[in-house]
């Protein structure tokens, strides 16, 4: 009976304006994952099944939705759903094709209008890598790889078929590539395209094969391709070489070469986006009195004034002295520089002195007749 029925929303699990693409996706998970085939013999995921099927149904399909939504269950009383589905419900209206393919894909080793096309294709991309310096990143490069690509044989002109024979018409698929199997579902027959297996999606046989590419259509050669690394990249961020791929199929474009670039540690300049960061050690001496450093970047070393009374951990900000844009070379960022204040881990009994006498100056004495005041160097 209709009261009986759980609303169609909470069988679905989606809320009430919900819209068709949520409606289908919930409903997919549900049917993969209760179909009978997934679950032989257990009654309950096949009640379940059915229970998401007609609420999917009723819900996909917009007059059906907005009858539901007005009167409930009761709209489809006296089997105003109509016959010819299945546990009295029409399914003729719900968009179930592409949802039942992708099913019995998963179940049957196939998959709904997957095949091949015989037409044109284009080829697959390739993937490769290289290595670049930390300033080969900043400032862009020219690098040269070495790789295996595929050309079209010139022997047999890329047919793969022995001078002077041509392929035929695949006797299997009659030369469209696909074959259609019908299975049966609780909704009748189902069709699932797949692959024609005897020609690969092609549409063709050879029957006798080039020599040289072996019926491939394609010769194999170690080629050099020069690289051009942009300014501004960075780690793990690929460079896209157009057609140098694998050669497409049936007259196909070929597809690209993506270039992903490495780059090395650099043993004093971090990177984060276009700023670089640096440490630089300076001594006690210069901290306190001031006075110029050398300072290295990407661009070669600078001179750096630093103020009197300068603490560890202190930021400089050189600016522009970061990684360029890759949308504009032009444009880079700053370089951030922390200057640490040194410790010597080694003093002579000269130098010992002479630090006892700088912590005395620092009013490191007591007054006469006072005992001594711990002093900066603990003396």
């Amino acid at each position: 009976m209709a009261e009986s029925k759980r609303d169609y929303y909470e069988v679905l699990g989606v809320p009430k304006d919900a819209d068709d693409a949520a409606l289908k996706k919930a409903y997919r998970v549900l049917a993969k994952k209760y179909h009978p085939d997934a679950n032989p013999g257990d009654k309950e995921a096949e009640a379940k099944f059915k229970e998401a099927s007609e609420a999917y149904s009723v819900l996909s399909d917009p007059e059906k939705r907005r009858q539901y939504d007005q009167f409930g269950h009761a709209a489809f009383d006296g089997g105003a759903g109509g016959a010819g589905g299945f546990g009295g419900f029409d399914f003729s209206g719900a968009d179930m094709g592409d949802i039942f393919g992708d099913i019995f894909g998963d179940f049957f080793g196939g998959g709904r209008s997957r095949g091949r096309s015989n037409g044109p294709m284009r080829g697959a991309n390739l993937r490769t890598g290289v290595r670049i310096t930390f300033e080969e990143a900043v400032f862009g490069c020219q690098k040269e790889i070495e790789l295996n690509l595929k050309d079209e044989c010139p022997k047999c002109h890329g047919t793969g078929a022995k001078p002077g024979t041509s392929p035929v018409t695949c006797p299997k698929c009659n030369g469209k590539g696909k074959i259609v199997y019908t299975q049966q579902s609780f909704f009748g027959q189902v069709q699932n395209v797949q692959t024609c297996p005897d020609c690969q999606g092609s549409g063709k046989i050879i029957k006798e094969k080039c020599p040289d590419c072996y019926g491939s259509g394609y010769i194999s050669s170690r080629k050099k391709i020069q690289v051009t690394i942009p300014a501004g990249i960075d780690n793990g961020q690929s460079i896209r070489i157009a057609g140098k791929g694998e050669p497409g199929i049936n007259g196909g474009d070929r597809g690209d070469l993506l270039v992903e670039v490495t780059v090395s540690k650099h043993p004093i300049f971090k990177r984060q986006e276009t700023t670089i960061f640096s440490t630089v050690p300076i001594s006690f001496v210069t901290a306190a009195l001031g006075g110029p450093i050398r300072i290295k970047t990407v661009d070669g070393e600078v001179e750096y004034e630093v103020k009197p009374g300068t603490q560890t951990d202190t930021k400089v900000r050189l600016r522009g002295k970061g990684v360029p844009s890759l949308r504009n070379k032009n444009i880079r960022g700053d370089h951030f520089v922390t200057l640490v204040i040194t410790v010597p881990e080694k003093l002579n009994e000269e130098q010992k002195e002479a630090l006892r006498r700088f912590d005395d100056a620092m009013n490191g004495i007591a007054p006469e007749g006072g005992k001594k005041k711990r002093g900066l160097f603990g003396k």
